[in-house]
């Protein structure tokens, strides 16, 4: 009588009746998909928001209304390649580093043309 039971054990126990090819590979599917997932949630984002803050940082000009990472607001005076003069009150200028804009609150407008004829 045992020896029919662990007959019966080993049969049982071929690649092909314990569940296959998805039993074979292990953990590897669910890794596989928690690395799939990953991407879409969390770096695929990230980069698309590097890629706005870089476009928003190079369309920066003069007169924009700007909130600086640290929660300073101020008018952009100058700009420079890597730097930027905002003033932040009457007659007090600074320079900052462009990356450290987070926010810009208001555009310049466009010089109007004087033409008045």
């Amino acid at each position: 009588m045992f020896g029919t039971a662990a007959y019966a054990q080993t049969a049982a126990s071929t690649p092909a009746a314990s569940g296959g090819l998805l039993e074979q590979l292990g953990p590897l599917p669910m890794i596989l998909m928690m690395v799939v997932l990953g991407y879409f949630l969390l770096w695929r984002p990230q980069q698309k928001r590097l890629k706005d803050h870089q476009s928003m940082v190079g369309a920066l000009k003069r007169g924009d209304v700007v909130v600086l990472s640290s929660g300073v607001i101020g008018k952009v005076t100058k700009v420079e390649d890597a730097e930027l003069a905002i003033e932040i009150a009457q007659g007090v200028v600074i320079k900052v580093v462009r990356s450290m804009v987070s926010e810009v609150r208001a555009r310049a407008e466009p010089a109007t043309a004087n033409d008045s004829k």
